[in-house]
């Protein structure tokens, strides 16, 4: 594999660009802020009382919001492509954002049948968040209960996406039971968003999202190992149970918490790898991890920036945007059909 040095000009590129991307995305929206100004504002504070206050308690959540969902999202999928050795394996072919979307759809869609406050009551910000929470957390156990009677990950791939129906098909009961008023809201909640969160949920949010990074880290050299195949792997010493058990883990705690806060967010997780691969010429997790984490920071930063329509007072759903980011290189690697690092 190569020096690690080999790659300090492009690692440098990249955390020089996410820094443009971070700012730039604070300066951007219906209301425009200078740059100087949102620098400014980082470490001191500005005379515009109004651009402070949007800075602070809005622009820069939502910032930081972008960023770990970026770099989550980018993470689970490089996991989930190197598990199941499979470049089109994402951070949702286990069915959790399946198991989110069917805990917030019973939540919205099912809240009608309790009436008045009690409806108000389960259809809060937090519930939902609970809600998609719990529903990934129960795939989860379906899915690590199953990963431990099955050997091959093939079959755990399948099961995960037979999960994911089970799921969806339960989701299309209660629509179709539901009114339009709770399809709207359960349909708004599928558009995903980056700007609800306040400065304590983001540090949960972080929280949860810091336990999925580490026990990715600690992940590097079975993912390494895993590349030389299952057996090869097992000649070498590695534990393969444990180490599908925590890099499912890994995944499941960085996709499923963000799905609970953000919602579900499209192709990030399944074009942001394979982005990396044709600037890092490498299959070592050492750097691809961090490419992965940097890239998928910045994609999604400039997604949202688009998706804010800068001067308008109009915002499109993030899904919209990542969507026509992440279809189009999904295409181009069928069409070309490089030879992925696997």
């Amino acid at each position: 594999m190569p020096n690690h040095t080999t790659y300090k000009f492009p690692f440098t590129i990249l955390v020089v660009t996410l820094f443009i991307c971070f700012l730039g995305n604070i300066s951007l929206g219906s209301v425009s802020i200078p740059l100087s100004s949102v620098f400014k504002s980082l470490f001191a504070s500005i005379d515009n009382e109004s651009w402070h206050y949007i800075i602070h308690n809005y622009r820069l959540p939502k910032a930081f919001t972008a960023l770990l969902v970026g770099s989550g999202l980018g993470i689970s999928g490089l996991l989930m492509q190197t598990l199941f050795r499979n470049p089109l394996a994402g951070p949702f072919v286990l069915g959790i954002s399946s198991g989110a979307s069917l805990g917030v759809a019973i939540v919205i869609l099912g809240a009608g049948i309790f009436g008045g406050s009690l409806a108000a009551l389960l259809v809060s910000k937090w519930s939902v968040v609970i809600a998609a929470s719990f529903g990934s957390f129960l795939v989860l156990l379906s899915v690590m209960t199953v990963s431990l009677k099955v050997r091959d990950t093939m079959a755990i791939l399948i099961i995960g996406l037979m999960f994911g129906s089970i799921t969806a098909a339960v989701v299309s009961v209660l629509s179709y039971f539901s009114s339009a008023e709770q399809l709207q809201q359960y349909i708004f909640w599928g558009f995903g968003s980056l700007g609800n969160l306040s400065w304590n949920e983001l540090l949960i949010f972080f929280s949860i999202y810091l336990v999925g990074l580490i026990m990715s880290i600690l992940s590097i050299k079975a993912l390494n190992t895993l590349l030389l195949g299952e057996n090869y792997a097992k000649s070498l010493g590695l534990n393969i149970n444990q180490s599908r058990i925590i890099i499912i883990i890994a995944t499941s705690l960085l996709a499923g918490t963000i799905t609970a806060f953000a919602g579900p967010i499209a192709f990030i997780g399944l074009a942001i790898p394979h982005m990396v691969r044709q600037i890092f010429t490498t299959a070592n997790h050492k750097i691809l991890l961090p490419a992965v984490f940097l890239f998928g920071a910045i994609v999604m930063l400039i997604c949202d920036s688009i998706a804010q329509l800068p001067m308008s007072d109009y915002t499109l759903p993030i899904n919209a945007i990542t969507s026509l980011l992440g279809a189009p290189v999904v295409i181009w690697l069928l069409v070309r059909k490089r030879k992925m690092l696997f």
